[in-house]
């Protein structure tokens, strides 16, 4: 069991009462003690811990959820009626509390709006009148320094009661977060644990992030924030009632270090940046080409780690400057093409359509037929079988377009990849097979398949006497059914295995004949 960091002993104001003992003995406070405790209390005063009921999708069988489970978070009351609070902490929760520190009355809470990749929510509660005795904790307008002290406040397992630990600032970088988005994160090394997560981080009397994770394994003492600049972005964003996501570059980059590059490239010693590998796009219109260098991003110049120095302690990826700079969806460059200096406007892209995305609080689309299952190929689905090594092992000998595919775009020949997600449904007309689960179908009867509508579709007016199934990969088998006795099987399958429906609403809508939306 791990318990919080307790407080030093040490009252607040131990030098001053080590230069005044009459007063420190005659318990006589000083200015400063009374600012602080008064501004501690309030801090705490407008520090919750966040309960949530949460009901994960269940990536192998679509057609249901996993078992609830109940989570503890904390988060903090800020301007506009409002808690800030990780995604993490409340995606996928039906059912939410928050409650103030030694209150004990618990109010009911919804999500206003939410961004798993940067892992950022806001609250509302159903009684706003709990505002009025719980103010929101002003928020820094900087960054913080190296080493500058930090207070973490949050509800971590080990106990009930606020916890509050102590710490420094030990690093701040600009660094991947939630594919595909980018943020500023802090290091710091006040403990973090399970249940901080939305929890204030403080400096003085300010918050300059919120606590959102730690670092597992063997490291000790290493948790992070997302700090103010991000939050304020995340708010701004969240106006018209939508996350927009994060401006970002898709290019593929590679640092300008190695000498014989440089050789390559013809550059002047002068030259730094990064040097454009895989440009995002093919067409002519798009200004970045192969081998471009990109030196500057506005007005800040690019090293050839494709760092830039923000101040003395501190040095980030140049990509940090886009949400800066970023004016009608286009960056300001400027490049070196074949010994020539140009200015471009990169356009970027607040979102990434990717051939397998992730869920992101809504649950899978699937359709039953027979003794198979089809769904969409997710992240999160991905992200399951990862953790199989033997399994994972065997997509990539099959060269699965799970493995191979998983970052490409959507074509014309395949919006997404349809995947069988689980073993058959026990039923004779499975007999002889091996099971399909994790398989990514490539055709039925012949015909190519780009989505799970169109598969729904197909298998809908079919009128053969067989269904043939293709699977995308090296090796396997196909799979052959008569079809009039799938259709007839599939009623009798779902009552045997308690499935309510045949399909998600959408496919559902795709089966009995109406547009795919």
């Amino acid at each position: 069991m791990i318990y919080p960091r307790l407080r030093s002993a040490l009252p607040a104001c131990w030098l001053a009462c080590l230069l005044a003992p009459a007063a420190f003995a005659q318990g006589t406070p000083t200015a400063d003690s009374g600012a602080s405790s008064s501004s501690s209390a309030a801090i705490e005063n407008s520090v919750v811990k966040v309960f949530a009921t949460v009901s994960y999708p269940d990536p192998f069988r679509p057609w249901t959820k996993q078992t609830p489970r109940d989570i503890t978070a904390s988060g903090v009351v800020i301007e506009g009626d409002r808690i800030l609070t990780n995604a993490h902490a409340v995606l996928y929760a039906n059912d939410i509390q928050v409650q103030a520190t030694k209150e004990g009355d618990k109010i009911s809470a919804t999500v206003a709006a939410i961004a798993p990749g940067i892992d950022l929510a806001v609250l509302r509660l159903d009684d706003p009148s709990f505002f009025r005795s719980h103010l929101p904790i002003a928020r820094a307008s900087a960054l913080p320094q190296i080493k500058d002290p930090v207070l973490v406040y949050g509800f971590p397992e080990g106990g009930n009661s606020l916890s509050i630990t102590k710490g420094i600032v030990s690093r701040i970088e600009f660094v991947p977060y939630n594919f595909p988005a980018s943020g500023l994160r802090i290091q710091i090394d006040a403990a973090i644990n399970p249940g901080n997560s939305g929890g204030p981080a403080i400096e003085g009397n300010e918050m300059i992030g919120l606590a959102f994770s730690r670092l597992g394994g063997d490291a000790q003492n290493i948790g992070y924030i997302i700090p103010n600049e991000e939050v304020e972005l995340f708010l701004q964003s969240i106006v018209g009632g939508h996350y927009e996501g994060k401006p970002a570059m898709y290019d593929v980059l590679q640092t300008l270090e190695n000498p014989a590059l440089r050789s390559f490239l013809r550059l002047d010693s002068s030259v730094t940046g990064v040097v454009v590998h895989q440009p995002y796009r093919s067409d002519a219109a798009y200004p970045l080409k192969e081998w471009d260098v990109i030196t500057r991003i506005g007005d800040t110049p690019i090293d050839d780690q494709g760092m830039i120095n923000i101040n003395p302690d501190v040095r980030l990826s140049f990509g940090y400057l886009l949400q800066k700079v970023v004016k009608n969806g286009e960056v300001p460059l400027t490049i070196v093409r074949g010994g020539k200096t140009l200015h471009i406007e990169l356009p970027v892209s607040r979102e990434r359509s990717l051939l397998v995305p992730a869920l992101e609080g809504d649950y899978p689309s699937y359709f039953i037929y027979g003794p198979l299952v089809f769904s969409r190929a997710t992240a999160d689905f991905v992200g399951a079988l990862s953790n199989n090594a033997r399994v994972l092992n065997g997509l990539s000998v099959l060269r699965s377009p799970l493995i191979t595919q998983r970052s490409d775009q959507p074509s014309a020949d395949r919006s997404e990849l349809v995947v069988v997600t689980s073993p058959f449904f026990p039923n004779k007309l499975a007999e002889g097979y091996s099971s399909p689960a994790g398989q990514v179908v490539y055709s039925v009867n012949g015909t190519r398949v780009r989505s799970l509508a169109q598969l729904v579709a197909l298998l809908r007016d079919l009128k053969d006497e067989f269904v043939v199934i293709e699977f995308d990969s090296r090796g396997g088998e196909a799979l052959v059914f008569p079809r009039k006795e799938m259709a007839a099987a599939t009623d009798e399958i779902l009552t045997d295995n308690g499935v309510r429906a045949q399909g998600s609403s959408d496919m559902m809508a795709v089966w009995q004949g109406k547009a795919a939306k």
